[in-house]
Formats: structure tokens, C-alpha cells, sequence
């Protein structure tokens, strides 16, 4: 049976807490976090998955699920008459009266749902990073490979190796993991570039029947932390069964020179600010405009974006960014960043270098520089943030590597 006959259900893992991303993920899970304006982080893991043609996906859901199954059921629906579907799932206690341990615990007490499905292939990917990929171009060269499982790598400079769990390929057949190695200090580089190394990228494709079998031994194995990536996947590699497909063979339609390849974990508040301005820059690192792979979302009745003079005649500027719809910038400068639905910028405010989410106002002549601002922030008129980040910490915000960081709802002192 060719690839494109094997029968695939997609596993998408929702249930990450984010806490390096707080307080964005003290009101929701970090695959909810809203990303470039009009997304949620979910939507790229989800759009990927669906332009690959896989079209029956589960996502598996746990820690405060409520916006993000909100989100997925409003916005991802599929049609009925086909079979296909995308399904929150949350944390059942199928299996005992615990929650998740892990991911790989997560498929584990999920096992049901493949059982519904009698898939041959299975397809794992994580919920919350930046990327275009063609899954289905990993999954052609592991039914190729006959490998029962196979992961995805990113390469990356050796010198970077000791933050990343690192896959050792064998030198003699490099699509074959030799070795898992956690955060290296001394790796060896790849037999075709020694100055690179493979790091797993958290998504995967299992033969159904393999996962299955693997996720149950796990089950009962002491000292297991029950995770994908460093529990199940590694003992596929003690096996001699694990793969490795590399990232910068997958050729996804649409992708221009300087954004393939694209990948990033927005797991930290810097990462995630990192993310932003790749999107917001003249030639952007990653090209949100690519609608030969599209990706997918729902924001709701807005009207378009609207940039108008001040009450005062005085002229608005917008340059390097990012403008939703519903937002209204009336006599406010606005450059290097994302402006979400619904925000408004008064007359005389500057925004700058920022990521403002949904519902932001910042009142007339107010300032905010190098922040990020959750939904709903009132930013009073002449205020300013992020422009002395002693004055920040006073005022009760969250200030990290340069950034000052407001929660959702979170009220300006005195306001």
C-alpha cells in the first residue's frame, strides 16, 4: 500500500501549561495564546496538519482548555459527510483517577480514539509552535523507510546543541537514529555537515499498531515520566526502530527564500516577542502572506482596519506592522508591531515595537514601547509603558529581558 493510501489520524497534544509564558497563559493553554494578530498558536500545528490533506484530527486538551476548545470548535469545522472532523478531547481518567502524566500518557489514556479510527498511520505533532510543513512528505518516507517510528528534526549550529535534545543519526545510513542525547555537551556532528546537529522538533508519525503496543508498555514501566520525546520515542530507538526525517527536505507550496525552513518555539516571552518582529519586518522571516499554504483561523465579525487623522488634524503613521482587523489608529504613531483585533490608538500615542492583543485601547499620548499587552489592557491617556521599566516593576508589571508584560484585564494604577 503507497503513503497516500495508508489511512492517518492526526494527534494533536493541546495540553501544554505554558508556565514560562505567564502571565499570557494564567487565563488560558499555551496552544490558546494569541499569535500574530488573528491566530492562536494552535492554528499553525492545525493548518499544517489539515494542507497536508489529513483531515480527521483529535486534539487532546488539558490544562485550562476552556478558549482553546472554544476556538477549536468554532473555528475548525469539517465536513460531516466525508468523516472528517477536529475534535477537542479533554483529560478523561479513562485509565485510573489521574490526569495526563505526560504525553505520551496523554495518547495512552486516549487510546480509544485510534481504536475508533483503526488508523494505519498516526501522525503527533505539538500545538505550539511557528511553522509551515507538509506532513504528508514525512509520512511518504517513513512507510519508504519502514521504520515504526519517525521524528522530525530541525538542524541547528553543534554550538547550540546543549539546549536541545539531539538526535545521533548513524553515519553510515543518516535517516536512522542512532541515539537520543538531552542537551549534549560534546555531540558529534552530522556525517554531511559537522558543524550542524538534528533536533527533534516534537512532531511524529507511528505506525499505528507500534504506538499503541509502545504507549502501553510505558504505562507500566517504572521511572517513566511517560514523555513522547523522552520516553517512547527513545525506546523505539533502543529497538532500532526509530527514523529521523529532516526538516529542510519538506518543500512546502508557496514558500519564498528567506522564510523556509522557518521554525520556532514560542515557548518563552522573549521567543514569543521574537516571533512577532520575524513577522512584522519588510522582508519578513516568516511570511504570514503565503496563500498557497494557507493558515486557517476565525476572528469574529470585524470590520476592517481604519488609520485616520487625530481630532487634532495631526496625520497617523503606521510602518512595519501588523494591523488586524477592527483596529483604529487615530492620529497615533505605530511601527514595528502587531496590533490585534479591535485595538485603538489615540491621538498623539505611540506604539512601538509591541504586541497589543485583542480589545488593547491606548489612550491619547500614551507611550508603549517594547511591551506586550494581553486582551482588554486600558492604557490611560499619557501613560507610559515600557519606557522606564523601574516605573514598570512599581506599577505592578511583569518586566523580563527587556520586555514589560501585561496580563489580561490587568488595570493600569490609578485607572
Amino acid at each position: 500500500m503507497v503513503a497516500s493510501r495508508k489511512k492517518v489520524l492526526a494527534i494533536v497534544l493541546a495540553g501544554g501549561e505554558g508556565k514560562r509564558l505567564m502571565p499570557l497563559t494564567a487565563d488560558r493553554a499555551k496552544p490558546a495564546v494569541p499569535f500574530a494578530g488573528i491566530y492562536r498558536l494552535i492554528d499553525f500545528a492545525l493548518s499544517n496538519v489539515v494542507n497536508s490533506g489529513y483531515l480527521r484530527i483529535v486534539v487532546l486538551t488539558q490544562y485550562k482548555s476552556h478558549s482553546l476548545d472554544r476556538h477549536v470548535t468554532q473555528t475548525w469545522r469539517m465536513s460531516t459527510m466525508l468523516g472528517n472532523y477536529v475534535a477537542p478531547v479533554p483529560a478523561q481518567q479513562r485509565v485510573g483517577k489521574h490526569w495526563y502524566l505526560g504525553s505520551g500518557d496523554a495518547i495512552y489514556q486516549s487510546l480509544n480514539l485510534i481504536k475508533d479510527e483503526k488508523p494505519d498511520i498516526v501522525v503527533v505533532v505539538g500545538a505550539d509552535h511557528v511553522y509551515r510543513m507538509d506532513f504528508a512528505q514525512m509520512v511518504d518516507q517513513h512507510v519508504e523507510s519502514g521504520s515504526a517510528c519517525t521524528v522530525a528534526a530541525i538542524r541547528q549550529p553543534i554550538g547550540l546543541a546543549d539546549q536541545f535534545g539531539v538526535i545521533d543519526v548513524h553515519p553510515d545510513e543518516p535517516r536512522r537514529i542512532r541515539e537520543f542525547l538531552e542537551k549534549p555537551t560534546d555531540p558529534v556532528g552530522l556525517p554531511d555537515n559537522p558543524g550542524e546537529v538534528l533536533a527533534s522538533m516534537g512532531n511524529y508519525v507511528f505506525d499505528a499498531d507500534a504506538l499503541v503496543e509502545a504507549v502501553t508498555r510505558d504505562s507500566t514501566t517504572t521511572g517513566s515520566k511517560h514523555d513522547m520525546g523522552g520516553d517512547i520515542v527513545p525506546a523505539f530507538v533502543r529497538r532500532s526502530q526509530a527514523g529521523v526525517y529532516d526538516y529542510k527536505d519538506n518543500v512546502v507550496p508557496g514558500a519564498t527564500d528567506r522564510d523556509r525552513g522557518y521554525w520556532r518555539d514560542v515557548g518563552t516571552l522573549s521567543s514569543y516577542y521574537a516571533a512577532h518582529m520575524d513577522v512584522v519586518s519588510p522582508l519578513p522571516v516568516f511570511n504570514l502572506y503565503n496563500f498557497d499554504w494557507p493558515t486557517y483561523t476565525s476572528y469574529g465579525p470585524q470590520p476592517p482596519a481604519k488609520v485616520v487623522q487625530g481630532a487634532d488634524g495631526v496625520d497617523s503613521r503606521v510602518d512595519e506592522a501588523v494591523l488586524s482587523p477592527g483596529v483604529v489608529v487615530s492620529g497615533g504613531i505605530v511601527t514595528r508591531s502587531v496590533l490585534s483585533p479591535a485595538v485603538s490608538v489615540g491621538a498623539g500615542a505611540v506604539v512601538d515595537g509591541s504586541v497589543l492583543m485583542n480589545g488593547v485601547r491606548v489612550g491619547p499620548g500614551a507611550v508603549v514601547r517594547n511591551a506586550i499587552l494581553d486582551k482588554n489592557i486600558i492604557v490611560p491617556p499619557g501613560a507610559q509603558i515600557g519606557v522606564d521599566h523601574d516605573a514598570d516593576r512599581a506599577n505592578g508589571f511583569l518586566v523580563e529581558d527587556g520586555l514589560t508584560v501585561l496580563g489580561k484585564d490587568q488595570a493600569f494604577p490609578g485607572s
